[in-house]
């Protein structure tokens, strides 16, 4: 008798799947939407799956977790598991994994892409190319702000947020970080930088980048007394979670010309955007494409079925999520 190969889940298509990599060792099922998955949805898809490949837009609760008996392992597209109930997943014995490292350098590179985009108001510039209201060059046209001999505010100083500060001599901007815990002496030699407290890099940056994960400790970090805490004209971007923001009051501080401009990778409410955001011209918008190259896709992919396949065949992950 043949050996009954699991049961795999993706609940979207992956970049460049590795056919090769789960041939004769899994039946795969891809699902294709084009709305996010709600808990009855994906509690129905994973029913009888052995392990699933989920994205941050999963919803793993305890409710879908309850719903699927033969689970055995999650591993999530992603850096962040904020979509998944690790608690109940524990309890049930699920393993859940993640993709450390391997997005490192692209999600810093989108960042770089934000920081200069909007203190050059490239977004504003473009539309108005695109819109027939470039009529020529003139001093005052869509002035910007100088990077060099200012100050950028890191927020989380782990893998992503070092990537971002070793890009920061080449634009000639100083480095400051706040995280719960110093960083280690040596990477703080590295990088040139120094750690202040959270509300002291608040009111120091020039730009403030966030690159730390959303828990209920972080949700609304950047809450509206810290926002206007910033300097006036200081650009504030976020290629992080959106749910480190409170989108509402930056959305205030962009109108009432506090902030000189935000550069937005994630959304509050992703993917839905908060009241009187789109209408901004100071402000740049992406589709949350923070690790959305080729490259970095396709060894996301690779790294978070070979985890799957571990599990599923009685061996350990390489990438689980840390406890506590």
């Amino acid at each position: 008798m043949s050996k009954r190969l699991p049961r795999v889940v993706l609940t979207a298509p992956v970049s460049r799947l590795p056919e090769e990599l789960l041939a004769g060792r899994a039946r795969v099922r891809v699902l294709r939407h084009r709305k996010p998955l709600t808990e009855e949805r994906l509690a129905s898809a994973l029913r009888s799956a052995d392990g699933a490949l989920t994205y941050l837009s999963d919803p793993v609760t305890a409710k879908v977790l309850e719903g699927c008996p033969r689970l055995k392992v999650v591993a999530n597209h992603a850096v962040g598991v904020n979509n998944i109930d690790l608690a109940a997943a524990r309890a049930r014995g699920v393993v859940v994994t993640y993709t450390p490292g391997v997005l490192t350098e692209a999600t810093a590179d989108l960042t770089w892409a934000l920081i200069l985009g909007t203190a050059r108001r490239a977004a504003e510039g473009d539309r108005m190319v695109r819109r027939g209201k470039f009529h020529g060059w003139a001093a005052d046209l869509l002035l910007g702000m100088d990077l060099r001999g200012k100050t950028l505010g890191v927020v989380g100083l782990g893998r992503i947020g070092q990537a971002v500060a070793r890009r920061a001599p080449a634009f000639g901007l100083k480095v400051v970080y706040a995280q719960r815990s110093r960083a280690d002496g040596c990477v703080e030699a590295a990088l040139g930088t120094v750690r202040l407290p959270l509300d002291d890099l608040v009111r120091t940056a020039d730009v403030l980048t966030l690159h730390c994960p959303l828990t209920e400790e972080t949700r609304g970090l950047m809450g509206r007394e810290r926002l206007f805490a910033m300097k006036p004209g200081a650009l504030f971007v976020n290629a992080s979670r959106g749910g480190l923001h409170d989108e509402a009051a930056l959305v205030e501080a962009l109108a009432a010309g506090h902030l000189g401009g935000a550069g937005l990778d994630v959304f509050e409410n992703e993917p839905a955007l908060s009241p009187g955001l789109v209408g901004l011209d100071n402000v740049l918008l992406l589709p949350h494409a923070g690790s959305a190259t080729h490259e970095t896709r396709a060894a996301m992919a690779r790294m978070a079925l070979s985890d799957l396949l571990a599990v599923l065949e009685g061996r350990e992950p390489e990438h689980p999520v840390p406890a506590g």
